[in-house]
C-alpha cells in the first residue's frame, strides 16, 4: 500500500570507509510510507553497513539522510529511534529473564502517579495494559505481556521485537534476516504482520537471502554489489534470475551446473527403515558418485531419515547396509566409523561451536589424527590441515584463530563441511546445505559437491529449494507424511511432479516408492 507516494526515509550518496575497505560508495536509497523494500546482495555487498548507518549505529563518511524531507544527523541509535527508525537484528535484543512487557518498555517504563512515581516505581498494570494493546490489538498475537522471554518461541520473540518498535512509534522498521530461524507457519504469521503494519502506514526494510520470499511480500527491490547500488525495481517487473544476475553478475542457472560423474556400485542400502509415528518403511539405494536428493514439504520426515541413518535417533526396525555389509549404527560415532557424516540443518547449534576458532571447529571430529601416544597434540600438523581446508574451500577468514561466530553463514557452512571432510567419509548427508547463505556461497558449495562426487564420494541431499534438488540430484526421493512416495530419475523429475507427490495428491502414488533400478 503506497500512502500518496510520500518518502519517509531517504539516503543520498552514502559512503562509508573502514580501514582498507570501501564498504559503501555513493549509495542512494529511499522508502515510502507503507512500503516494503527488500535490500539484497551477497555477504560483503554493504547491506548491513547501510542499515547500521540508517539506524544510527554507524556514522556515515559521506552523504545525507532525510526523514520526511528534513535533513538529519543521527547522534546514535536512540536518536534514530526517537526520529522513528527502528531495527530488528537477527540476534534479538531482548532480556530473557524479564517479562514481555518489561522488554517492550525497557528504559521507558511508565511510572506510578504521585510519590511512588517520584521514587521511580514502575506501574506494572499500566505497562502490561499498553503492551497488550500493541501485541493483541495491533499485532493480533496471543502473547501474554506477563510471559518471560525465555519461555517464548523464536517467532514470538520476534513479535516482541516488532511490538517494541511500535511502542516507540517507529515510522520505519528494518528487519535483518527476519525469517532465517522461522518455520513455514511462523513465516506466514510474520508476513501477515507485515501486511498489517503496511496498512498502518509503517514502512519495512526487509534484508534477506531468501529471494523467493522477496517476491511474496516486497513492493520494491534494491540490489547492492561491492558497496554500490546496482539496481532498484518494482517486484512485479523482475524475477529471481534477474535479481541473482544483478547480485553476482551471473545467472542462477549457471550455478546449478551438474557435473557429469560415473555412478557405479551401491554403497548404501536402506531397507524398511522405521521409527513409529515418525517415518515408515523407508527403502532406497545410494550409489558411488551419486547425489541422491530428498524432497518433500516441511514435516515430511526427510531430516528424521537422516537422523536415523546417522544414529542420532534409534530406529524401531530396518537395515542399513554399507558396501554389502549390514552395520549397526546406534550413535553418530558409529556412523562416522562406518564412513557416514551429516551436515545438519541447524549449523549454528548442531554443526559448530561458535565460540571456538575456525581451526578448532575444523579438527574437532578428527583430533585423534593429531595426537601423539602420550596425549600431546601435533599443533604443526593440525594448523597445516586447518590452513589447507581454508584454502581449498575458500573460507574467508582473517586467520584460522578467528572465532567462528564472527564469520558469515556461508563461511560457517564451509567450516562444517571441512570438519566432516577431514574424517574422509564415503557418504555425506547434507541437510539444507545452503539455507540462509548468499548466492555466491551457494555457488561455491554446489561446485564443491560436484568435486566430491567426482572424487568418488556419495551425497544424500535434503533441500526445500526445489531448483537446487532438481539441478544437482541424479535421482530424487519424494516424501509425504513420513513415507517415501516415489523415486524420480533426473530426466523425469519436474517441480510440478515433485509437488504433486509431496502434497499427497497424485492418483498413482505407490506407498514405499518405486524400487531402485
Amino acid at each position: 500500500m503506497n500512502h500518496n507516494g510520500e518518502i519517509v526515509l531517504q539516503a543520498e550518496r552514502i559512503s562509508k570507509l573502514f580501514p582498507g575497505v570501501k564498504a559503501l560508495t555513493d549509495v542512494n536509497f529511499y522508502v515510502k510510507r507503507g512500503e516494503v523494500v527488500a535490500l539484497v546482495g551477497e555477504n560483503g555487498a554493504g547491506k548491513s553497513t547501510l542499515m547500521k548507518i540508517l539506524c544510527g549505529a554507524y556514522k556515515k563518511d559521506g552523504g545525507s539522510i532525510y526523514i520526511n524531507g528534513e535533513k538529519v544527523e543521527f547522534e546514535g541509535p536512540l536518536h534514530a529511534q526517537k526520529l522513528g527508525i527502528s531495527i530488528i537484528y537477527q540476534e534479538f535484543n531482548l532480556t530473557r529473564n524479564q517479562t514481555v512487557a518489561a522488554n517492550i518498555f525497557i528504559a521507558r517504563e511508565p511510572k506510578k502517579n504521585g510519590i511512588a512515581g517520584f521514587f521511580g516505581i514502575v506501574d506494572k498494570k499500566l505497562m502490561e495494559k499498553k503492551a497488550s494493546e500493541i501485541l493483541v490489538d495491533k499485532l493480533k498475537t496471543k502473547i501474554s505481556p506477563k510471559s518471560k522471554i525465555k519461555d517464548l518461541s523464536v517467532a514470538q520473540s520476534q513479535m516482541v521485537e516488532i511490538a517494541k518498535a511500535l511502542s516507540v512509534e517507529s515510522k520505519v522498521i528494518i528487519m535483518d534476516e527476519p525469517t532465517s530461524a522461522l518455520g513455514e507457519n511462523e513465516v506466514e504469521v510474520l508476513f501477515e504482520t507485515i501486511e498489517t503494519l503496511k496498512k498502518h502506514g509503517i514502512s519495512i526494510i526487509f534484508i534477506t537471502h531468501r529471494l523467493e520470499e522477496v517476491f511474496r511480500i516486497v513492493d520494491r527491490i534494491v540490489v547492492l554489489r561491492d558497496g554500490q547500488l546496482i539496481g532498484e525495481m518494482r517486484t512485479r517487473d523482475t524475477n529471481i534470475d534477474h535479481i541473482v544476475q544483478l547480485m553476482v553478475g551471473r545467472s542462477l542457472r549457471d550455478f546449478l551446473h551438474k557435473v557429469p560423474v560415473e555412478i557405479t556400485t551401491p554403497i548404501l542400502e536402506v531397507k524398511n527403515l522405521t521409527k513409529k509415528g515418525v517415518v515408515e518403511d523407508i527403502s532406497f539405494t545410494l550409489r558411488k558418485g551419486e547425489i541422491f536428493g530428498f524432497a518433500g514439504l516441511v514435516g515430511a520426515g526427510r531430516t528424521e531419515v537422516a537422523s536415523l541413518i546417522f544414529g542420532i535417533d534409534k530406529k524401531d526396525r530396518g537395515e542399513i547396509i554399507i558396501e554389502g555389509k549390514q552395520v549397526n549404527i546406534n550413535s553418530p560415532e558409529a556412523a562416522v566409523r562406518a564412513g557416514i557424516c551429516l551436515i545438519p540443518e541447524d549449523r549454528a547449534n548442531q554443526g559448530l561451536v561458535l565460540r571456538l576458532s575456525v581451526l578448532e571447529n575444523i579438527v574437532m571430529s578428527t583430533l585423534r589424527k593429531y595426537t601423539y601416544p602420550m596425549g600431546l597434540i601435533n599443533l604443526k600438523k593440525m594448523k597445516k590441515v586447518g590452513n589447507d581446508y581454508v584454502k581449498v574451500l575458500s573460507i574467508r577468514t582473517p586467520h584460522i584463530k578467528q572465532k567462528t561466530m564472527f564469520l558469515s553463514g556461508g563461511n560457517q557452512q564451509k567450516i562444517v563441511i571441512s570438519k566432516w571432510l577431514a574424517s574422509e567419509p564415503k557418504i555425506l548427508i547434507m541437510d539444507e546445505p545452503t539455507r540462509g547463505i548468499d548466492v555466491g556461497a551457494k555457488a561455491e558449495i554446489y561446485s564443491l559437491m560436484g568435486q566430491l562426487v567426482k572424487a568418488g564420494m556419495s551425497i544424500i541431499l535434503i533441500s526445500s529449494d526445489l531448483p537446487e534438488v532438481l539441478g544437482l540430484s541424479d535421482r530424487i526421493a519424494v516424501m509425504h507424511e513420513g513415507k517415501l512416495i516415489t523415486i524420480l530419475n533426473r530426466a523425469e523429475a519436474t517441480q510440478e511432479k515433485i509437488m504433486t507427490y509431496a502434497s499427497g495428491q497424485s492418483d498413482n502414488i505407490k506407498i514405499g516408492g518405486k524400487k531402485d533400478e
